[in-house]
């Protein structure tokens, strides 16, 4: 073999080499790298479990096997596993920001597959009682508006609801835009219309680039879902702490329909009862639709499961107290994600 025929066939190896690296980024750039390829701390394929609520997120941690920390920016991540699954969980904080924030060093520093939310929520739906643990199908952001001068159908960009020309979209129901919220007037006169009027979100991933899309509700993975469906936990009415303190009502776990976050604390019933029959919405946080955002921008399946602490705005301080002061809040959440992960380890180990 004469060295200029070892050259140049050496050559052509080295461009069809650098021509496959070529087609690899091209694919990668077009189509995103898969999430785990980002894994900054550490590697291992692992349900990622955000909590907002300490107490909760120490039950867990209780359980989890084979610990270790790792920290991230300050916040404290720790891996190991939960009945039958390899996990990570954090402490998100209260607040949308806090949990848009927490969820996305989770998914840059760690390989996870799916994410889970817990924690407490108050409640929308008058029909449901303080302990119940809701599990719903969507979540959605209805705090994000477009707030008109009046409560007319904003039309800033010329036809009624259209705010293209402004890079939003109003949140829609049944075709026409969803009704502004209205406040009680005072007595013998009209309803008060505020001009707060619920905008969908926009969000760009992988698979929607470069257009990206406007969103109102994040759907929770069906899986997960459906496993969820099937669980039958031992929910309390009286918590571990102080067992003689009581709610009143058997706590149930309700699964399916819609829920909601925002970052107002919410304490008004005339916008709860807005939440209620505009969205049919079961209760509201501050964190989980903003972990589904990210989710949904990352491309990775979730679900939330959700204490009620009271009915946001109501007056059963009764019942409120005995669900925090006897550690009934995070007994009951724990048990619910606890039940999951049980059940979401033997579906995977079952036969296909």
């Amino acid at each position: 073999m004469s060295g200029l025929g070892f050259a140049q066939r050496s050559g052509a190896r080295a461009l069809r080499f650098g021509a496959t690296l070529f087609v690899l980024a091209a694919f990668l750039a077009a189509f995103g790298a898969p999430a785990h390829s980002r894994c900054l701390s550490e590697c291992t394929l692992r349900i990622g479990i955000v909590s907002a609520f300490g107490a909760e997120a120490d039950i867990l941690l209780a359980q989890t096997q084979r610990k270790r920390e790792i920290r991230v920016n300050g916040n404290r991540f720790t891996i190991g596993e939960l009945h039958g699954n390899r996990v990570v969980i954090v402490l998100s904080g209260v607040s949308m920001i806090n949990a848009a924030m927490v969820t996305q060093l989770l998914l840059d520093h760690f390989r996870i597959e799916r994410l889970i939310m817990s924690g407490i929520a108050g409640g929308i739906n008058p029909n449901r009682h303080v302990g119940d643990v809701l599990v719903p199908a969507q979540w959605a952001m209805p705090m994000e508006v477009y707030w008109n001068g009046d409560g007319s159908v904003p039309a800033p960009c010329g036809a009624p609801g259209e705010l293209a020309c402004l890079g939003l979209k109003l949140a829609a129901g049944n075709g026409k835009p969803r009704p502004d919220f209205h406040l009680a007037g005072p007595a013998g006169q009209s309803e008060i219309q505020t001009g707060l009027f619920m905008r969908e979100n926009f969000v760009l991933n992988a698979a929607n680039a470069p257009a990206g899309e406007f969103r109102f509700d994040y759907e929770v993975d069906p899986a997960m879902l459906e496993v969820a469906r099937q669980l039958r936990p031992a929910l309390k009415q009286c918590g571990p702490k102080n067992p003689a303190q009581c709610v009143g009502t058997q706590p149930q776990l309700i699964v399916g329909g819609r829920a909601i976050s925002g970052t107002a604390f919410l304490a008004n019933p005339h916008y709860r009862d807005y939440l209620y029959t505009t969205l049919q919405a079961e209760g509201v946080d501050m964190e989980t639709a903003a972990l589904a955002h990210v989710a949904y921008a990352n491309r990775v399946p979730f679900i939330a499961f959700r204490s009620l602490s009271d009915l946001a705005g109501g007056n059963d301080f009764k019942d409120v107290g005995a669900f925090f002061g006897s550690g009934l809040a995070e007994s009951n959440e724990a048990a619910v994600t606890l039940a999951f992960l049980e059940a979401w380890a033997k579906r995977k180990a079952a036969p296909k």
